[in-house]
C-alpha cells in the first residue's frame, strides 16, 4: 500500500466537490451531535435552476449534517466548505478544530498548503507563454531540458495532460525513504528528477493517462528557462498579481504564514497520526507547494476555468479533455472536468484541496481540510463532495460513481 505522504493528487475523481448554495453566509464554526449514520434525502426546491438547488435554511441545515457526519465517519478534525452561485445565495462554514491540542476552532478565513491545486498556476504560467508565442504546446521538453528519457518525443502538451509515460517520482522507494526520514529537509527539481528517471519510461508519449508528478516538475523548470526567473516568481507576478489572489503564495521553503490550521498526516512506518503542519513541501515544488485560502480559491476556480488570463484559443486547447479511464472524468491541460465540474484537487501531508465550478450553473466549490488520511481507501475531499452534492445538485454528484481504488499520485 502507498504511503499517504507522497499522495499530490489521486486521479481526477478522488476530489470533492460540491454545488449549493444558500443566502445569508455562515461564517462562524459549526459544531454539532453526531448525525445518523444514513443519509437524509435531498431537501427539494421550487427552483432548481439548470439541477442547481435554491439554498433555504432547511438545506443549509441538512448539508450541515451532511459535512459532520462526514467528518465524524472519516475522523476529520476540521474543515472549510464554501458554496456560491448568482441567484442561489451562499454557503460558507467552518467545523471541527485547527488544532487538536489546544481545541482552537477552524476558521474559514485561514490560508492551507493546497498539493496539486499548484499544478493549476504552473500550467497557467506556462499557457500565458503559448499566448506570448514564446513556447509552443508541441515543443519537445527536450528542447528546454536535458537528459530527460524520450525528451526529443513528449511535448509539453503531453506533460501538462498526464500523458508523458515518465515514472512518477513520488512512487520511487529511495524517494520515500529520504522524504520520510527528514520531511523538513528541502529538495531541489533536479534531484526530484533523478528519481524518476532511474526508472524505466512507462509508456510511449501519448498513449494513455496516467498522473504523474514529474511532469510539472519539468513544467516548472520549462517556464524558469524560457522566462530566466524563479517559477515562483513567475507564478507570483504573471498570475496571481493579474488574477487579484493576493492570500496565495509559492513558498521559497517551509514557511507558512499565519493564520493556518495544524495538518495532520498518518506516519507510514507506524501508523501514527503525526502533525505535519511545517514538513517542507520542496519535495512537491511546481506539482503542489503552493498555499492559499477559501478566498482565494473561489476566485481562482472560476478564473481557471473560464480562463479570464487566457487568449480564447489557448482556454480552448486547456479545456480538450481526454480520457482517462474513469467514467464521466476527463482531464486536460492541468486541469480536470469530472461530471461537468472544472478544477483540480490537492493532497499532501496534513492538507487536502479543491475548488471546482460548474459553468451550468455558474456554480464555485471550495472544500479545504487538515488531514489527507484516507477513509476506506478514500480520499477525505471526496467523501465532502459526495455527500454535498448528493444534496444540493444531483444532476452533477461529484464524482459521480465510487470508487474501486484510489490511485497514487
Amino acid at each position: 500500500m502507498k504511503p499517504p505522504l507522497v499522495r499530490l493528487y489521486q486521479v481526477c475523481v478522488a476530489a470533492a466537490a460540491a454545488g449549493a448554495l444558500l443566502a445569508p453566509v455562515a461564517t462562524g464554526p459549526a459544531y454539532g451531535a453526531a448525525a445518523p449514520a444514513r443519509s437524509a434525502p435531498a431537501v427539494s426546491s421550487p427552483d432548481t435552476g439548470k439541477g442547481f438547488a435554491r439554498l433555504s435554511p432547511a438545506v443549509a441545515a441538512e448539508l450541515d449534517t451532511a459535512v459532520r457526519r462526514t467528518m465524524r465517519e472519516a475522523r476529520v478534525p476540521g474543515v472549510v466548505v464554501g458554496l456560491w452561485a448568482p441567484g442561489k445565495g451562499s454557503y460558507v462554514r467552518a467545523f471541527g478544530v485547527a488544532d487538536k491540542a489546544t481545541g482552537a476552532p477552524m476558521r474559514p478565513d485561514l490560508r492551507m498548503r493546497i498539493g496539486s491545486e499548484t499544478k493549476t498556476f504552473t500550467v497557467t504560467a506556462l499557457l500565458r507563454l503559448v499566448d506570448k508565442g514564446r513556447v509552443g504546446l508541441d515543443d519537445t521538453i527536450g528542447t528546454y531540458v536535458t537528459g530527460v528519457p524520450n525528451g526529443d518525443r513528449i511535448t509539453l502538451r503531453q506533460l501538462a495532460g498526464m500523458r508523458s509515460g515518465l515514472f512518477n517520482y513520488s512512487e520511487d522507494a529511495a524517494f520515500d525513504k529520504a522524504l520520510f526520514a527528514h520531511p523538513r529537509r528541502p529538495f531541489t527539481p533536479r534531484r526530484l528528477l533523478g528519481y524518476s528517471f532511474g526508472h524505466p519510461v512507462r509508456f510511449a508519449p501519448g498513449a494513455k493517462f496516467e498522473y504523474c508528478n514529474t511532469n510539472l516538475i519539468l513544467l516548472g523548470l520549462v517556464v524558469e528557462k524560457v522566462t530566466g526567473r524563479p517559477v515562483r516568481e513567475v507564478i507570483e507576478q504573471d498570475v496571481l498579481k493579474p488574477a487579484g489572489l493576493r492570500h496565495t503564495l509559492f513558498p521559497a521553503g517551509a514557511e507558512f504564514p499565519r493564520p493556518h490550521p495544524h495538518g495532520y498526516t498518518e506516519e507510514p512506518a507506524t501508523g501514527r497520526i503525526v502533525d505535519a503542519t511545517d514538513w517542507n513541501p520542496s519535495w512537491a515544488w511546481a506539482a503542489g507547494a503552493m498555499i492559499s485560502d477559501r478566498s482565494d480559491l473561489r476566485s481562482w476556480a472560476r478564473t481557471l476555468a473560464t480562463g479570464a488570463l487566457l487568449s480564447p484559443a489557448t482556454q480552448a486547447e486547456r479545456l480538450k479533455t481526454l480520457p482517462t479511464g474513469i467514467p464521466d472524468a476527463g482531464y486536460g491541460l492541468g486541469v480536470f472536468d469530472v461530471n461537468g465540474w472544472i478544477g483540480h484537487n490537492g493532497s499532501l501531508p496534513g492538507y487536502e484541496s479543491l475548488a471546482v465550478y460548474l459553468p451550468e450553473a455558474r456554480a464555485t466549490m471550495v472544500v479545504l481540510l487538515n488531514t489527507d488520511v484516507l477513509h476506506a481507501g478514500q480520499e477525505p475531499s471526496t467523501l465532502f463532495g459526495q455527500a454535498v452534492t448528493r444534496i444540493v445538485s444531483p444532476g452533477h454528484v461529484y464524482p459521480g460513481h465510487k470508487l474501486s481504488a484510489t490511485p497514487s499520485g
